[in-house]
């Protein structure tokens, strides 16, 4: 894991799963209306959030599997399969719509006035194509050093996150909605692959050869 092309994969399979640019509408919508420092507030405690939520996954979710008993190589294969589906909705828009129809209900709700940790933090940013990836992650890490590798690499990516919210209304104007359209496409491609990769690792572990 702590080899180049290892973090490379892991950093790319996180960034398409969490999707910086198509969190950027999002957090205009559930945003709106508000200060400058209001959102850099909430962007601040959203990627807080996120990042407590990431360590809890990093260090306890294989303990959660085995505790119920499911094998490495079959979360690995679920965990493909999460991550196609969750693909296809990149690709067909339907997980843009759905993650605006999350944004649209909460702000129809008086009782949302702070969205940081919900829908932001949770489940956002922290979905389960996130958990399942954080989870597979450390299923193949082989030590302290691997760990902190992949925690690096998703701490690099939440400070994507926290620059994208941050930068909100600027890349809204430089990109527009084709351009991110675009952009969430490409990178549902590559996670559509990332995801075929996952299973067949998962085949190939549980004894089934290719």
């Amino acid at each position: 894991m702590t080899d180049l092309p290892s973090l490379i994969a892991a950093f790319t399979t996180l960034f398409v799963i969490i999707d910086p640019p198509g969190l950027v509408p999002i957090f205009i919508a559930l945003t709106q209306g508000m200060t400058a420092a209001q959102r850099r507030a909430i962007a601040f405690r959203a990627c807080a959030v996120a990042t407590f939520l990431m360590f809890v996954f990093l260090f306890l979710g294989e303990a959660v599997l085995t505790f119920v008993g499911i094998s490495m190589p079959a979360f690995r294969i679920a965990g493909g399969v999460l991550l196609f589906l969750t693909a296809l909705d990149m690709l067909f828009e339907r997980r843009q719509s759905r993650r605006q129809d999350n944004a649209d209900s909460t702000i129809a709700d008086e009782d949302h006035d702070d969205p940081s940790v919900f829908p932001l933090a949770l489940p956002l940013i922290i979905g389960p194509g996130a958990i399942a990836t954080i989870i597979l992650l450390t299923g193949q890490a082989e030590g302290p050093a691997d760990m902190a590798a992949i925690a690096g690499v998703f701490l690099f990516i939440l400070l994507i996150v926290l620059a994208a919210f941050l930068s909100a209304s600027a890349i809204e104007r430089m990109l527009g909605k084709t351009g991110i359209n675009v952009l969430t496409r490409v990178l549902g491609m590559l996670l559509a692959a990332l995801a075929v990769q996952f299973i067949l690792d998962g085949l190939r572990t549980s004894g089934i050869g290719f």
